[in-house]
């Protein structure tokens, strides 16, 4: 019988060499200059995904554009070279390695300018999510120890809290008003663009959680290795110098994780400061995209363009459409089918555990909903309440996962449970008969009405599915018969006559009884936060 320490390590070296196969794929260790491969491998480790990233294509191909946003294009080398005199600058004023970074920045070049000077120097860079409330950014910062803050203009008044940090504006929309608050402008151009020496370590990456529940947590990245990135390429087909249209925050995992692929493959990466949908379609256009990086939500709002809006663009450029951070109901996933083709790719992880599985379109043709198969490097378990595993397909159990870019707990030294070396991810789920993971919900959100369990996204996906329904959210009131009963949001069509009754009377045809909202509640928008998810905290 093999030792189980030899079955591992054959494992680990199975996925090394697959890792290994898909970088080349896509073409991240080219043939036949491996020594190109190697050098970008270097760098990477010695600098930090996104700084490693622009050098090794500043390296490359120079003049190639790197970044387009509002102000206009950026080549690789303009890049390197401005982030290089913000890292000096920095360092004269003394901010040197193990310093945190925070940037509170629209997407812009401002922040991408922040993110590689921050790992230029081995600083700690803290992206701070620019839909929390005052008290949120000033708990962050004392925690974090923010040494230096960068922001936009528009949130000076969100700031007021944060004390003892050396403030930059990143952005300035009225420059009247701006004070004297230093730019980043001022500070590039009047400083030597001449590269710095590399920090001692790379500094690391703190996502933010979405703060639904109170006051952020940080989760690290300390370090990212070149070979993670063949988790996300061993399911999502990037290649290398094409171009990327980020319609998701670089603030969120979804955002970030695809702009930092996108910089290490050469590709371009389209940003603007506020997701619109018809200037996403524009933009796809105009720079030939062949990624388009959303979160739910914003798929929906390109869809409810129509088909006379959505054809005025030339989208077939397209190959990717790839979706994460919240839920994408099966009825917004097929119509994006219809109008776009076989692109959707569905990822399902979060700031803790990073990537944990990818529906292919494929994947999605065969079950639409499924949030796929684990990629290369990661494992995805179920567990019951009691901690026994779960193989059986189509029974709801607790997710787990294991995945070398996961987090290795909390900047306040909590973390999430842990069984068999797999981190709990939150939610619950299910395999199918043919191995592809659906998320029934997160395992906080259960209602039990009258003995019976339910999860709201179920009721939630079929109310999409209704001719006259834009968005729905349900969540469980207190009933005195039976503990809990359903209660469900929904914003209707402009022209829609849905009435309560017509709701109720849509879900019992479709879903069992218990799950039939008892309460109905009409209203012109659902609360959702920055990125999209919904915030059941604020239904009642």
């Amino acid at each position: 019988m093999t030792p189980p320490v030899v079955t591992e390590l054959t494992t680990r070296m199975a996925e090394k060499a697959r890792s290994v196969g898909v970088m080349w794929k896509a073409g991240l260790l080219p043939f036949p200059r491996l020594d190109e491969g190697v050098r970008s491998l270097v760098l990477t480790n010695k600098f930090g995904p996104i700084a490693g990233a622009v050098r090794i294509a500043a390296r490359r191909n120079p003049m190639d554009i790197g970044l387009v946003d509002e102000r206009g294009p950026l080549t690789f080398s303009q890049l390197d070279q401005q982030s290089n005199a913000l890292a000096r600058a920095w360092s004269d004023r003394g901010v040197g390695p193990g310093a945190s970074v925070a940037a509170l920045c629209r997407d812009h070049r401002g922040l991408v300018l922040t993110m590689l000077a921050a790992n230029k120097l081995g600083a700690a860079l803290l992206l701070m999510n620019t839909g929390f409330a005052r008290p949120q950014l000033t708990d962050v910062a004392k925690r974090e120890k923010v040494r230096v803050l960068v922001y936009d203009q528009e949130f000076t008044d969100l700031l007021g809290g944060i004390d003892g940090v050396d403030r930059y504006l990143a952005w300035v929309d009225d420059e009247a008003t701006a004070g004297e608050v230093t730019t980043l402008d001022t500070l590039i151009a009047a400083t030597d663009d001449s590269a710095p020496e590399a920090p001692p370590k790379p500094g690391g990456l703190v996502l933010l959680t979405s703060g639904t529940t109170g006051t952020p947590k940080g989760a690290p990245r300390p370090k990212i290795s070149g070979l993670d990135s063949a988790q996300f390429l061993d399911r999502i087909p990037l290649r290398v110098g094409e171009a990327t249209y980020m319609g998701a925050p670089l603030f969120h995992g979804t955002g970030i994780s695809q702009f930092i692929l996108s910089l290490a493959l050469g590709s371009t990466v389209v940003v603007r400061r506020r997701f619109d949908p018809e200037d996403a379609l524009r933009g796809v256009a105009k720079h030939r995209c062949t990624s388009l990086v959303l979160v739910p939500t914003m798929l929906q709002r390109i869809i409810d363009l129509g088909p006379e809006v959505i054809g005025k663009y030339d989208t077939s450029s397209l190959r990717i459409v790839f979706l994460a951070g919240s839920a994408l109901p099966p009825d917004i996933g097929n119509r994006a089918t219809e109008i776009f083709g076989p692109v959707i790719h569905n990822l399902y992880g979060s700031t803790e555990v990073a990537v944990a599985t990818v529906a292919t379109p494929e994947d999605w043709a065969q079950a639409p909903g499924t949030v796929g198969r684990p990629p290369v490097g990661c494992r995805v378990a179920l567990y019951d309440d009691k901690g026994e595993r779960i193989t059986e397909p189509n029974v709801t159990g607790r997710v787990f996962v294991g995945s070398g870019l996961a987090f290795e707990g909390y900047t306040d030294g909590r973390n999430k449970e842990i069984i068999d070396g797999l981190l709990a991810s939150g939610d619950v789920g299910h395999f199918d008969e043919d191995g592809l993971l659906f998320i029934d919900g997160r395992d906080d959100e259960m209602i039990v009405s009258g003995g019976e369990n339910v999860y709201p996204i179920e009721v939630e996906n079929l109310l999409v599915e209704h001719p006259e329904i834009l968005e729905a959210g349900v969540v469980g009131v207190p009933d005195e018969e039976f503990g809990q009963r359903l209660k469900a949001f929904v914003v209707r069509s402009a022209d829609s006559t849905l009435d309560a009754d017509g709701v109720r009377a849509f879900v019992k045809e479709n879903l069992a009884r218990y799950k039939v909202p008892r309460d109905v509640e009409f209203l012109d928008a659902l609360p959702r936060n920055a990125t999209g998810k919904l915030l059941r905290n604020k239904l009642s």
